[in-house]
């Protein structure tokens, strides 16, 4: 028997250990669940693709057998499960206008092709296992940064966006959602405007070179320019005919600076804009691996929600932290904190060669160059016991926790052939006994399925626990995530 496993029996048989009191609300829903996401990076930065064929995501490095058992630890059945997925547009697709008509698409003079092969083949593979076992896929994909003719400076990274360029731009975006809809049969459903382009300091402060070669493409979105292009880009994709493609704010590095540097009040104030809206979105980093602040701050989203109740929003990059049960409780507060309908983590498979070490190191699957072979790290893990309780379609449950370092997330079947299921981790040293209470479900026992900081578990099986009297009782094992599905 192991240490660990002794550790619980022993917490079981104390008598005199209290039990905390947990809560998942089946009775009644909060949001809409459209499912987690994933993201593959394949040219985040290099300034000359020709000298630096940058390829981030590490697939070009492995075998084809390699790549495939990947996708199947991502897509497959008994894989992560994901519902969205989120593709990158690089500024490499247009080297030269492609004519003087911006309302005009000359789609010989795009190349979307060479610098997105592996992301693309990823996309496209997941979907074919997605479909497989019966699921589908929503993707968005993000404008990294336009070409260097579009910006002012004429050189790749400019910081700011030639107004006389914007009709081009519109144009760039268009090409690329069309030539994935049509040409990839890729199911594109949103398209985002920028990467962190609220960030100004990622340049001199004249803007008259590309920044520092660690930090990825973008270019300046102020607020205004954001709601401007919004009237812009709306009519040239459906000049196109894509007018089931939505348009969303872009996607500042967290919640906070969607809120309070203006980007939800310059849309709140702007009826055009406000009626154009799809999705809100925004990335979510908190503290990164220390976890040291956060900022699932709601304002920006609930704002919106007001005048506009349908509307979703997604959190589409955050920090794997330190792959550990803190992971999954940034995830909780994306979800309770915020109101987010998914959330999508940094780069889930990576190789080392971010320039200047990626400033949010953390992944499912690390690539490792030197000997092509990967390595499945605790973040998968610990991802794969919320991504697979919540899968498309399926609610928000309400939760509720007396303990600070116990967290709950719920998700209701609404209605889908999905099970009732809640995840609860315990982040402290210690054992935790905890009886939860599960009103509104019909379910007589849940399955759970667990990991542990020490990897002795890695979504491993731990059997059934029966429901008596509305309630589970579980000891949680000290640094664990455990899943329950309803029977």
């Amino acid at each position: 028997m192991t240490h660990f496993r002794l550790i619980i029996l022993v917490a079981m048989a104390a008598t005199a250990f209290a039990q905390v009191q947990l809560r998942v609300d089946f009775s009644s829903n909060l949001q809409h669940w459209d499912g987690f996401g994933i993201n593959y990076v394949e040219v985040p930065q290099t300034r000359d693709y020709k000298s630096n064929p940058q390829e981030y995501g590490g697939f070009s490095q492995l075998y084809e057998a390699q790549r495939q058992e990947i996708l199947d630890l991502f897509f497959g059945e008994d894989g992560l499960k994901p519902g969205v997925v989120k593709m990158f547009l690089d500024p490499w697709h247009e080297p030269v206008n492609d004519n003087g008509d911006p309302n005009v698409l000359d789609a010989a003079r795009f190349d979307h092709e060479t610098t997105t092969k592996w992301m693309r083949y990823f996309v496209r593979e997941g979907l074919r296992r997605t479909r497989a076992w019966g699921g589908d896929l929503e993707i968005i994909t993000t404008l990294y940064g336009p070409p260097a003719w579009m910006t002012k400076q004429k050189f790749m990274r400019g910081r700011d966006i030639d107004p006389a360029m914007r009709a081009e731009l519109a144009e760039y975006l268009a090409a690329w959602v069309k030539y994935l809809r049509e040409t990839e049969k890729l199911p594109v459903r949103y398209l985002s405007l920028h990467n962190e382009g609220e960030d100004s300091n990622r340049w001199p402060i004249d803007g008259k070179s590309a920044g520092d070669p660690t930090h990825d493409y973008n270019a300046w979105w102020t607020p205004r320019q954001v709601v401007e292009f919004f009237k812009i880009l709306r009519p040239m994709l459906d000049r196109h005919g894509l007018q089931s493609v939505g348009i969303t704010p872009g996607e500042p590095t967290n919640w906070d600076r969607f809120f309070f540097w203006g980007y939800g009040p310059a849309i709140a104030e702007d009826a055009e804009a406000l009626k154009i809206l799809a999705l809100i979105t925004s990335h979510g980093f908190t503290g990164g691996r220390d976890y040291w602040y956060s900022t699932h701050n709601p304002r920006g989203v609930q704002q919106l929600r007001q005048l506009r109740p349908e509307l979703k929003a997604w959190t589409t990059s955050m920090t794997w932290g330190r792959m550990d049960v803190g992971f999954v409780e940034d995830l909780a507060g994306q979800i309770y904190g915020v109101g987010v309908n998914s959330a999508i983590p940094w780069a889930a498979v990576q190789t080392s060669d971010w320039v200047g070490g990626d400033p949010n190191p953390g992944t499912a699957v690390r690539v490792i160059e030197s000997c092509k072979c990967y390595q499945v790290l605790p973040g998968y893990w610990f991802y794969k016991q919320v991504s697979r309780a919540g899968q498309p379609g399926m609610a928000v449950a309400p939760v509720s926790s007396p303990h600070g370092a116990v967290k709950l997330i719920g998700f209701s079947a609404n209605g889908t052939k999905h099970p009732d299921a809640f995840v609860v981790t315990n982040n402290t040293w210690e054992p935790i006994a905890a009886r939860i209470a599960v009103p509104g479900t019909k379910a007589s026992a849940f399955a759970g399925f667990r990991t542990g900081l020490t990897m002795e578990e890695k979504y491993a099986t731990i059997g059934e626990t029966a429901v008596r009297g509305g309630a589970l009782e579980y000891v949680l094992p000290p640094k664990s995530a455990t899943t329950f599905f309803a029977k």
